[in-house]
Parts: C-alpha cells; structure tokens; sequence
C-alpha cells in the first residue's frame, strides 16, 4: 500500500475538520430551536393555565409592550391578534 503525502493526508483531515464543525453547527441549531420551542410552550402555558397574578396580568402586559417591536412580518404578527391589538381573539384553553 503506497503511502499517501503529507498534502494529501492535510487534504483529508481539512475535510474532516469542515464535516465535524458542519454537524457541529447544525447540533447547536437544533439545540437552540428545542430552547425557543420549551420557552415559549412554558410563556403559552402561563398565559392559559397561569392563576396567579404574573400569569394574569404582568405577563400579558409585558407581552403586549415588547411583541410590537419584536415581531417584524405580518404573517408573525397574525398569530398574535390577541397580544398586537389586531382582534380580541382569546387564548385558548385547553382544560
């Protein structure tokens, strides 16, 4: 078995290197996307199960002062009627 060069050794580590930060990158995605998901059914959760005042009122509030500048497309904005002031439509409960 003819050894291979110096070169073409590099070659395939350099490969390797960009395959593993490749898998690397789409690990901390996928790990960044479950955090948004879990933050978020924990915040939908508190505004239609919460019976304290947090849940109730400063939540809500805080929701309707930030999601404004927060949210950017209208599609976005649509799935908020409730908190953007585009409709009154209710959270919904899921008793």
């Amino acid at each position: 078995m003819a050894r291979r060069s110096i070169a073409e050794r590099l070659a395939q580590l350099e490969a390797q290197r960009k395959s593993l930060q490749t898998k690397l990158g789409k690990q901390e995605r996928a790990r960044d996307t479950r955090r948004k998901i879990l933050l978020g059914a924990l915040v939908l959760h508190r505004l239609e199960k919460g019976q304290d005042a947090f849940s109730k009122e400063q939540l809500p509030d805080w929701l309707r002062r930030e999601l404004p500048g927060f949210i950017t497309r209208d599609d976005d904005a649509a799935l908020f009627p409730d908190l953007l002031g585009g409709g009154a439509a209710p959270l919904p409960d899921k008793t």
